[in-house]
C-alpha cells in the first residue's frame, strides 16, 4: 500500500457509518407513520422534510462509483420537495399539484437512470414480454377506477400514471443487465413506488380506506430505501461467454 492510498483510508474511517443513517431513516419513518397515525402536525412536521435527504447521505457515505448517480441524487431531491408540498396540502389546495409535479420529476429521473444502464444483456421483456400487458392492463385499470372523482385532476392524474408506468417498466427492463441482489431491490422499489402512488390515488379520488396514510407511507419509504439499495449494491451483469468459451 503507497503513502496515498493509506491516507484515503485512513481518511475513510473518519466518516460516519451507512449504518447509522439507515437507522435514523427507520427512526425518522416510523415517527411520520406515528404521527399520520396520531394525526399529529408536529411529529408529521419533525420527520416527514428528514426522510428523504437522511437517505441521500446515507447514499453519500457509501461512495457509491456507480455511473449517472447524479439521476438518483436529483431524483430523491424532487422527492423531498414532494414530500414538502404535500405535507403543507392542508394550507394550500394548489400544494398537493406542486407536490404531483415534483415526484413526476423525480420519475423521470428514475426513468433516464434505469435506461442509461448499459449490458451485454437483453432486455427483460425480449423474452417476457407479456409483463408489459400486465403493467398496462394495471395502470389503465386504476385510471379507470379513479377516473370520475378527477374532475379538473384528470391531465394531470394520467400524465403521472403513464410516467410511473414507464418507471416500472424501465426498472423490469433492466433486469437482466444487473446482478442481484440490485435488480431485485430496483424491481421492488419501483413496484412499491406504484403501489404506494396506486394507494394515495384511490385514497384521494376514489375511496378512503382506513389506515390509508399509514400503508401510503410505509410502500413508499420501503420504496426509495429499496431502490437506493439497488444503487449501492449495483454491479451491471457481466458479459456472456461466447459458445466457443463453453
Amino acid at each position: 500500500m503507497n503513502s496515498n492510498e493509506y491516507h484515503g483510508d485512513l481518511h475513510k474511517e473518519h466518516y460516519p457509518k451507512p449504518t447509522v443513517f439507515i437507522i435514523l431513516f427507520v427512526i425518522l419513518s416510523l415517527l411520520d407513520i406515528a404521527g399520520v397515525i396520531t394525526d399529529s402536525l408536529v411529529l408529521k412536521i419533525s420527520a416527514k422534510p428528514l426522510i428523504i435527504p437522511v437517505l441521500i447521505i446515507y447514499l453519500y457515505y457509501n461512495f457509491s462509483k456507480v455511473n449517472h448517480l447524479w439521476l438518483i441524487y436529483a431524483a430523491l431531491l424532487f422527492s423531498t420537495m414532494g414530500d414538502v408540498f404535500l405535507l403543507f396540502e392542508f394550507m394550500q389546495p394548489a400544494f398537493f399539484l406542486f407536490g404531483v409535479g415534483a415526484f413526476l420529476v423525480a420519475h423521470i429521473f428514475y426513468i433516464i437512470y434505469f435506461l442509461k444502464i448499459r449490458s451485454w444483456h437483453r432486455s427483460f421483456f425480449r423474452k417476457q414480454p407479456w409483463w408489459l400487458l400486465l403493467i398496462y392492463a394495471y395502470s389503465f385499470g386504476l385510471v379507470i377506477l379513479i377516473y370520475p372523482g378527477l374532475k379538473e385532476m384528470e391531465v394531470p392524474v394520467i400524465i403521472y400514471a403513464m410516467v410511473i408506468t414507464f418507471m416500472i417498466i424501465s426498472s423490469l427492463h433492466v433486469f437482466h443487465k444487473v446482478q442481484s441482489p440490485a435488480n431485485k431491490y430496483y424491481l421492488i422499489g419501483a413496484g412499491l413506488f406504484v403501489l404506494s402512488d396506486s394507494m394515495l390515488a384511490i385514497d384521494k379520488f376514489y375511496y378512503k380506506f382506513p389506515m390509508a396514510g399509514t400503508a401510503i407511507m410505509l410502500t413508499y419509504c420501503a420504496a426509495q430505501f429499496l431502490i437506493v439499495q439497488g444503487v449501492v449494491h449495483h454491479k451491471e451483469a457481466p458479459q456472456p461467454k461466447s459458445w466457443w468459451e463453453n
